[in-house]
């Protein structure tokens, strides 16, 4: 990067934070599974939203593409440098602060570099629940979270991040700041520009800040391990369980013997909760008491053991959270399909997968309660075959009527592939919509489209 713009940048942040050097660069360059790395001309870590305006504003001028991030955990490639052209990193990290809670309205006000965890403390600490929860949430932020409009594991019953939001700030490509911190359930005004920029991957304009929606914290949480012969058991579990508990299943997550096998392989800390195998098991959330007799009671299931204290629930979630880590290097897949569909969806493409990679490693898990299973696949040998796998998996997920990003985003990973799944009309009228916000290509480039 020249003098001149090393200095301007340096003018509106401080020299700083303004990164150069690869040792300073490195961990931002790259993606969290070291599948995506490219230089950028430097990494900039502004404080205010007011910094972040001046310098996308100042990079506009300069004809210089914009890489929002926020932790850096993505699985797609999204928050990292394509290499296709001049790029600069824009870390969000130092925007931290919770701006306000109001409780009795039921929402919270947070930058886009609070990490998530954070931001659920802050709302337990006011009485309330930030409901979105996920693996990464340590280190995640809420700015990568509504950019990607990540799912986690409360999707069941509280949605996806995108239904978490009332309001945001945004600065958008030209460096100008559109406010929409609204704080209303009800605004109907015109279009609701907000969602244009939630899940659009930092590729219309960068979030700086969110009002959320907060919940009622439950006053009582039961978490269960249940044992089952199959998928379908798991779709026909949840039925019978919705019929008896009406909407207080918060969270209903499906994992095959094998990546429990890979957790208990990974962590040895970890435990086999049931006494014996089983060839699926599901982790369900319940925001109500549940009395043994409720599961007992269902025909699906062969065994389950209910947590009797924070302790074995938090042992029950380290086995789910684990399993991401405990089969890192392979080939993964977040697809979904409707939840009456998930038994086929398994079934079909392990069939497919098993006759065309015979001996591969297969891996399902994932929120069942919503339809959105990751299915990973091989081990690292068979990275070199990526693309064959995935058109197995893409072509079984297409037949059933799903989609091949449920949760993770496109970003580069699926740049391409979503090419043949989107009709040319959906493309055109979101082209459409990247050329009206951002004409010259300099918001995440290489990205989405």
């Amino acid at each position: 990067m020249d003098a001149r713009l090393q200095a301007a940048f340096a003018a509106l942040i401080g020299e700083q934070n303004v990164l150069t050097e690869p040792r300073d660069t490195a961990a931002y360059t790259t993606d969290w599974r070291k599948q995506y790395s490219a230089r950028a001309e430097c990494v900039l870590r502004p404080a205010s939203t007011a910094q972040v305006a001046a310098l996308v504003g100042l990079c506009a001028r300069e004809g210089l593409a914009v890489v929002p991030q926020g932790g850096n955990t993505g699985l797609s490639g999204g928050s990292v440098p394509s290499g296709a052209r001049r790029e600069v990193v824009l870390s969000l990290s130092r925007l931290n602060r919770i701006r306000n809670i109001d409780a009795l309205n039921d929402t919270l006000t947070a930058e886009a570099g609070c990490v998530l965890a954070e931001v659920q403390r802050a709302a337990d600490a006011a009485g309330r629940l930030f409901a979105l929860s996920l693996a990464a949430e340590g280190s995640c932020q809420i700015g990568g979270n509504l950019s990607t409009n990540a799912g986690g594991v409360n999707v069941l019953r509280y949605g996806n991040a995108r239904e978490q939001v009332l309001g945001l700030e945004v600065v958008l490509p030209d460096g100008r700041v559109w406010d929409g911190l609204r704080a209303l359930r009800k605004d109907n005004t015109g279009y609701d520009l907000k969602q244009l920029f939630l899940g659009a991957e930092g590729t219309l304009g960068v979030i700086t800040a969110a009002v959320l929606k907060l919940h009622p914290k439950p006053a009582v949480r039961a978490n269960a391990w249940i044992g089952l012969a199959s998928p379908a058991h798991a779709v026909e579990l949840l039925a019978h369980l919705r019929a008896h508990l009406d909407e207080r299943i918060s969270a209903f997550e499906l994992v095959s013997r094998r990546c429990l096998e890979a957790v208990l392989a990974h962590d040895k800390a970890a435990r086999d909760p049931l006494p014996r195998a089983h060839a699926w098991y599901v982790l369900a959330q319940f925001d109500q008491a549940l009395e043994p007799e409720t599961l007992a009671g269902a025909p699906q299931v062969e065994d389950a053991v209910l947590a009797s204290s924070t302790a074995q629930s938090q042992a029950l979630w380290r086995i789910r959270e684990g399993i991401p880590e405990a089969q890192f290097a392979n080939i993964k897949h977040d697809v979904s399909v409707p939840v009456s569909r998930v038994p086929e969806l398994i079934a079909r493409a392990e069939g497919a997968l098993q006759a065309q990679f015979p001996g591969a490693p297969l891996y399902a898990f994932g929120h069942i309660g919503d339809g959105n299973i990751h299915f990973n696949v091989g081990d690292a040998a068979l990275l070199a075959r990526r693309e064959e796998v995935n058109r197995v998996v893409y072509g079984v997920v297409a037949a059933l009527g799903g989609s091949i990003s449920a949760e993770h985003g496109l970003g580069q990973m699926k740049r391409e592939e979503i090419r043949r799944h989107k009709a040319a009309l959906e493309m055109e009228l979101m082209r459409a919509v990247k050329r009206a916000l951002d004409p010259q290509d300099l918001m995440n480039p290489g990205k989405v489209l």
